[in-house]
């Protein structure tokens, strides 16, 4: 692991408080190694270190996105400002997904990759890091969050992931060519910065999860203090005086009084980045902190009048600009002003900010891993346009994963009686891997399922080897005229009616045969449908504006 940020006694610019690399950003069990922090009054115990951390986690690319979205006023048009967004390619990877899918109603939902770089390169980063045996490294993609914007606008969803994470890092090429292979085992996570760029943070996000990401914005943290000051200042809450700080001199140094305060500036980044002092002292507790920040300054864009000031809404489109890199769809601010138009839509109440749910990792200490189940879970109502606060309902868009509709419309009724079995073509294709895998296709399950056809009649079932991934068995057709023969085989397969799909992707009445029916004569019986964050992503509405970080043992004043 690396150091701690700032040496111990450091004064200068904001010390470091858990930080980058290959550090301890997760909960840590009793009795591991220390990590610098002290065991007496001033810090926690059983901290993990392995070297100097580069500390930066923060989270103004979601703030960025935040000021142009509830914002949005005439300033975005200045066309000077187009020199200087700066851009990187969106997917270094060898995999695209191709974007969001519209649903049956032709409206398409938005991801967008938030990343937060702890980039020391120039002297204003440099002056707020400290960890100074890091200055000019290799920039780090220490804060990761994946911002969803439902097709229909109603809601938003953001999902944080722990830095911590061990993932198989996929393969990436830069824009110079140079090839960065695919990991071999479980890398940590905020490594993929540092492979050509932010694209291949993009492309080991659509790895892991599935989910297609349309935008990535990417930040460092003198962007944080620009953006924090143009702002004016944002109101957070703590339930008793903090101070971190630890006794040898590690922590962001954060000072604040009992209650509500409201932060701007270095003191912005200081809540940001603060570890030591806010809950149990782990990168848990810091992302916590760092949702209830950005909620706040959420409702503090909507009700703030002085927003409207032309010359205050200047200055912050200009921090943001500057502060941030983008992908190259979102090259001219005319493009920037649309999304945030599309951001704006959504009211605070149903904003919901999560954190993906981990476990300890087995194969190295200190270090997490996506926790079986639910961490799927919630990586499939985000596929699913499910919104995560349990107020709605899928809009039906398709998740862009492999073997997804390019376009789907709703299914349709019957339009005629169904032909008899035997003269209804039915193609069967072997989808049995699903979409989130890690299991394969299980051989020869197309044969067997045509056969089963062929069995209740169906003699012109024939296997079509075609590649597919499905969770769900699902069959699609392409013209009205095979509404009815599709819901015929539908029935003699005892599917449910919503099975039944219309798709632009098939020519005729092809049945997909999902992992849900990996052997037997009939799927295995349907999950109750999703409809909320499980709580162990630690859901955060909008709206709540009680919330008041807990303050950790030792570290008041």
């Amino acid at each position: 692991m690396r150091g701690e940020g700032a040496p111990s006694g450091s004064t200068g610019g904001i010390s470091g408080d858990g930080g980058g690399g290959a550090s301890g950003a997760v909960p840590r069990p009793r009795g591991a190694s220390g990590d610098g922090a002290a065991t007496g009054p001033g810090g926690p115990s059983g901290q993990p270190r392995r070297g100097r951390r580069r500390v930066l986690r923060w989270v103004s690319s979601v703030l960025a996105l935040l000021i142009l979205g509830t914002a949005g006023a005439g300033y975005l048009y200045y066309r000077y400002m187009n020199g200087n967004i700066h851009t990187d390619v969106l997917n270094l990877g060898d995999s695209k997904l191709g974007g969001s899918k519209p649903n049956a109603f032709g409206q398409t939902p938005l991801n967008i990759l938030l990343i937060g770089s702890d980039a020391r390169d120039g002297k204003e980063n440099q002056a707020l890091g400290g960890a100074h045996d890091t200055f000019d490294g290799p920039p780090l993609a220490d804060v990761q969050m994946l911002l969803h914007l439902s097709a229909d606008r109603s809601n938003m969803s953001v999902v944080s992931m722990p830095r911590d994470t061990l993932i198989k890092m996929p393969k990436c090429t830069d824009k110079d060519g140079k090839v960065y292979q695919a990991s071999k085992g479980l890398v940590q996570t905020n490594e993929s910065l540092g492979r050509g760029g932010p694209g291949c943070t993009v492309a080991a996000w659509q790895e892991l999860t599935g989910i297609p990401v349309d935008h990535f914005m990417l930040i460092d943290f003198k962007g944080v203090v620009k953006m924090a000051d143009a702002i004016g200042g944002v109101p957070v809450c703590v339930q008793q005086n903090v101070l971190s700080r630890t006794s040898e001199g590690h922590g962001s140094g954060l000072k604040l009084p009992k209650g509500e305060n409201v932060i701007q500036g270095e003191q912005a980044l200081q809540w940001l980045r603060t570890r030591y002092g806010f809950e149990d002292g782990t990168d848990i507790g810091r992302t916590h902190a760092q949702h209830m920040y950005m909620n706040s300054m959420a409702r503090e864009f909507r009700k703030n009048a002085k927003l409207t000031n032309p010359v205050k809404l200047n200055s912050l489109a200009q921090a943001a600009i500057d502060a941030m890199v983008v992908d190259t769809s979102l090259n001219k601010i005319d493009k920037l002003f649309d999304l945030s138009m599309e951001l704006k839509k959504v009211p605070t109440g149903r904003i919901t900010m999560t954190t993906m749910p981990w476990v300890y990792s087995t194969r190295e200490e200190g270090r997490v891993e996506p926790k079986p189940v639910e961490a799927e879970e919630l990586f499939q109502m985000v596929r699913d346009d499910i919104a995560l606060d349990g107020k709605g309902q899928p809009s039906g868009a398709t998740s862009g994963a492999p073997s997804a509709p390019a376009s789907a419309a709703p299914s349709q009724p019957a339009a005629d009686p169904a032909a008899p079995p035997a003269k209804i073509p039915v193609m069967v294709r072997n989808a049995t891997g699903g979409k989130a895998g890690p299991e394969s296709k299980v051989k020869g399950r197309s044969t067997e399922v045509a056969a089963l056809l062929a069995d209740k009649g169906f003699t012109k079932a024939v296997v079509d080897n075609q590649a597919a991934a499905e969770d769900t068995t699902v069959i699609r057709y392409a013209g009205l005229d095979q509404a009815g023969d599709a819901q015929a085989v539908a029935t003699a397969l005892g599917l449910p009616a919503s099975s039944v799909q219309r798709s632009t992707e098939v020519t005729g009445i092809t049945l997909f045969v999902g992992k849900d029916w990996r052997t037997g004569a009939a799927p295995a019986p349907a999950a109750p449908p999703l409809n909320k964050a499980p709580d162990s992503a630690r859901p955060l509405n909008g709206d709540n504006d009680k919330e008041c970080m807990a303050i950790q043992e030792g570290f008041t004043w």
